[in-house]
């Protein structure tokens, strides 16, 4: 998962990288709030773990234009010295999924990420999966289409499945390239538009199947479901 992690903190982030990474997720720290919403104009996350005093914005400040400008649904935990009610009710109210309180402990933070990408995410944690006649079955990395096996390369089926496991969400270049090829690789831009070019016809992803897979200029893609009632009828213009 795709972790975006704002406290000023230096001793704090790395903690919360070192526990996150333990865990096989990938970190993206911020220090301020501004510097984060802007990130979050151009890229996507899977969660969002934050401070409650910032340098420039308090964290309840940011989690509210997360919701009610960005209008994202990204998943938000707050980190924080903060423990009075008043300021949990204040936080979750805010838009926050989750509270924990200060200092970090390892073991409880790990419990708190797990259950909350568990609730947000539920589909990343089946043995099949099934969207209309596309039947994944992630444990022996197969794909069928109405009943019959998909030849797909391991990258595409990557990127298939977590296109399928985040329906109907925008996810960014950055955030499909990290979660496919990993950190550290330099793919080339047009490396991921040509797997994308190749899922579209080995799935024949279009209307008539149920599913739409968008290009969004200068951010990512989303993949939709569309619904047989917005279909032409067959003879109708």
């Amino acid at each position: 998962m795709r972790i975006a992690v704002l406290d000023d903190g230096p001793d704090q982030l790395r903690l919360i990288n070192q526990t996150m990474v333990g865990l096989g997720h990938e970190c993206h720290l911020y220090t301020e709030g501004r510097a984060l919403l802007q990130a979050l104009r151009r890229q996507t996350f899977d969660l969002l773990i934050l401070d409650w005093s910032l340098p420039d914005m308090a964290g309840p400040d940011v989690v509210k234009t997360i919701r009610q400008e960005l209008k994202s649904r990204l998943p938000i935990l707050f980190v924080t010295d903060r423990r009075d009610e008043a300021d949990m009710v204040e936080g979750l109210n805010a838009g926050a999924d989750d509270f924990m309180a200060k200092p970090i402990r390892a073991g409880e933070l790990e419990a708190r990420v797990r259950a909350l990408l568990r609730r947000s995410y539920p589909a990343q944690h089946e043995s099949e999966l099934v969207f209309g006649p596309y039947h994944f079955y992630p444990p022996s990395r197969v794909l069928k289409v109405r009943g019959a096996p998909v030849e797909l390369k391991n990258r595409e089926y990557e990127l298939a499945l977590f296109l399928f496991q985040n329906l109907g969400r925008l996810l960014s270049r950055e955030h499909l390239h990290e979660a496919v090829w990993g950190l550290g690789i330099e793919a080339l831009s047009r490396s991921l538009d040509t797997h994308i070019s190749r899922l579209r016809t080995k799935l024949d992803l279009r209307p008539a199947n149920g599913f739409l897979l968008l290009a969004i200029y200068g951010l990512g893609y989303r993949l939709e479901t569309i619904e047989a009632d917005a279909l032409p009828k067959a003879g109708t213009r």
